[in-house]
């Protein structure tokens, strides 16, 4: 009798145990994937992207004016290494495709390069909040770089935030440039 009980009392643990790990496991967050936007049609596609582009008084990007930010590939040394973003977003534009694509080629074809991204933002906001932002930056382009055939062990994603600005001054014309993610090789 004794042993029937201990029996029934090991089952029970180990099913316990078993229960609070599956538990454990359906509650555990996986990051939905970089969404990125389509010039084309106007639409964002990828999961979780109601509140992307919108700051906090609930108003899309759409209403910043566009300015140049040098994207022309003869706009300088660095200009396959940088991706810009919108006003309060981290989506990669379809305008940046070309830069995704040919830094994940150069990564999936030497499996031993290591690269860093690093996410910025503009003056704007607290230190906080925009240390969260070029994170989440860096980390939508590396997502992207993982679709595209890099593997996650290659990549770094960083944030600076506004610590490190790309050209200094108070206009869009100077935001526009410092909202970037810079990928450089470690």
């Amino acid at each position: 009798m004794i042993m029937n009980l201990r029996s029934r009392a090991a089952v029970l643990s180990l099913g316990l145990g078993v229960a609070v790990l599956a538990g454990c496991a359906s509650s555990t967050r996986v990051a939905p994937p970089a969404p990125v936007e389509n010039r084309g049609t106007g639409t964002i596609s990828g999961a979780g992207t109601g509140s992307q582009g919108a700051g906090a008084s609930g108003v899309g990007s759409s209403a910043v004016t566009p300015v140049d930010t040098g994207r022309s590939a003869d706009a300088g040394a660095g200009a396959g290494r940088i991706v810009y973003f919108d006003f309060d977003s981290f989506v990669v534009k379809d305008d940046y495709r070309s830069v995704v694509e040919g830094n994940a080629r150069r990564l999936s074809a030497d499996r031993k390069r290591r690269m860093i991204v690093e996410g910025h933002t503009d003056e704007r906001g607290g230190r906080e909040y925009n240390l969260a932002l070029g994170q989440k930056r860096a980390d939508a382009v590396v997502r992207s770089l993982v679709l595209l055939g890099a593997q996650d062990g290659q990549l770094e994603a960083v944030s600076f935030g506004k610590e490190r600005p790309a050209e200094s001054g108070g206009d869009e014309a100077a935001w526009a440039k410092n909202r970037r993610a810079e990928l450089k090789d470690r």
